[in-house]
């Protein structure tokens, strides 16, 4: 992988605030990384410094192996999480929203 990109989406990753949400795909969008499996490979591979739990998938919801600690780094940081899921209308991150393109009607 491009050593460039790796560092866009790490400082992506950073950016996220404390309280705050992003997908994988908001993510990729914002640095220009060709997928959002792109960012989730940079995030296991080389994400242990970074808000990792900040990032799910589009529908708000948890990879399943990090599903319970996920949670709970997030609900830390005052995030609301139900049924294993958080709002993205809520909680996603402001430049998230305006840098991404819209989410197809019935996803949160």
């Amino acid at each position: 992988m491009d050593e460039v990109l790796h560092e866009k989406i790490r400082d992506t990753v950073k950016a996220v605030p404390r309280g705050r949400v992003a997908t994988y795909g908001d993510i990729a969008d914002i640095a220009r990384a060709p997928s959002a499996r792109l960012v989730g490979t940079v995030l296991n591979q080389d994400g242990h410094d970074l808000p990792w739990q900040r990032i799910l998938k589009a529908n708000g919801t948890f990879a399943p192996h990090i599903a319970d600690e996920q949670a709970q780094l997030l609900r830390g940081e005052g995030v609301t999480v139900v049924d294993g899921k958080v709002d993205l209308r809520v909680y996603r991150w402001e430049d998230a929203v305006k840098e991404a393109p819209p989410e197809e009607p019935g996803l949160w």
